[in-house]
Order: C-alpha cells, then sequence, then structure tokens
C-alpha cells in the first residue's frame, strides 16, 4: 500500500513538474513574441490558467497527503493522549462535510462545463472543474486511509494497554 502510494506521489510531483514547464515556456514564448514581433499567440494564457488550476489542486493533493496543510494545533499539542485522540476524531468528522460539498459543487460544475468550451483553445470548461473534483475526491480517500489508519493504531494500543495490565 505504501509503495502505491509513494508511486502516487512521484506521478503527481512529475505533472505538475510538467505543468508548470510547459506554463513558463508557454507564457515566456508569449512575452518574448509580444516584445520582439509585436504579436503573440491567445492560447498562451488560456492554457496557463488551466495548468495553474490542475498544478493547484494537484498541490494540495500532495500537502494533504504530507499533513502539511495549514494547521492550528496549539491547544491540542497541549492536550493529554485521550483529549488529542478526541479532538482528531472531532476534526476527521468537520473536515468530511466541506469536503463532501465540494466534491458536490465540483461534480455539478462539470456537468455544467460540458457542453461550454473556452473562447481560445476551444477545450471543454469542464476539465477546469475536474482539477477540483479530483482534489477533493483524492483528499476524501486520504480521509478515509487516515481514519482507518487512526482506528487500527487505537485497536493496537489499546490491546497493548490490555496485555501491560
Amino acid at each position: 500500500m505504501q509503495a502505491i502510494g509513494r508511486w502516487l506521489q512521484h506521478l503527481i510531483e512529475l505533472l505538475m513538474a510538467l505543468m508548470l514547464s510547459v506554463m513558463v515556456i508557454a507564457v515566456f514564448t508569449n512575452v518574448v513574441l509580444r516584445y520582439t514581433a509585436g504579436t503573440g499567440f491567445a492560447s498562451s494564457e488560456e492554457l496557463a490558467r488551466l495548468l495553474f488550476v490542475w498544478l493547484v489542486c494537484l498541490g494540495a493533493i500532495l500537502a494533504s497527503a504530507e499533513g502539511r496543510h495549514l494547521g492550528f494545533d496549539l491547544v491540542q499539542s497541549r492536550l493529554p493522549r485521550r483529549a488529542r485522540e478526541a479532538c482528531t476524531w472531532i476534526t476527521r468528522v468537520l473536515v468530511l462535510y466541506p469536503i463532501l460539498l465540494l466534491i458536490q459543487g465540483a461534480y455539478e460544475q462539470v456537468k455544467v462545463g460540458v457542453g461550454i468550451y473556452s473562447p481560445v483553445m476551444g477545450y471543454p470548461l469542464a476539465l477546469t472543474a475536474a482539477a477540483v473534483l479530483v482534489m477533493a475526491a483524492a483528499m476524501l480517500g486520504l480521509l478515509a486511509v487516515n481514519t482507518l489508519r487512526g482506528l487500527r493504531e487505537q485497536a493496537d494500543d489499546n490491546a497493548s494497554e490490555d496485555r501491560q495490565a
């Protein structure tokens, strides 16, 4: 399971590097063409915008997987172990609702965007909303994995406490 997770992490990192490279090349080429030839290609902005949305969403998936999202644990870190575990479970339950709302909203945007096309490149705008849908679905999966891992660790801790008693 960890090997699959590492493989997915490397795949996402590779995709992000490729997207960033394409964005830099497209925007840089467009800037050079505007200043040297007085022209440019209009698709540069749309391509950069689409790739930026995907870049941010993929980065959010990686941050979530690595536990690097913005967090405030000043109070929780000072609580006793049982209270800290309770706060962790409360947080997991509270995070579930916004993720489900995000999935629902992104899915609706994908449905709407299927029939609407970008003005210059002509790609369906559902591709932009799909980035948010993929991000939310991945975060839901990560939440499920972390929850199952937490349940297993709690069961192991309780078993070791029972053996010690």
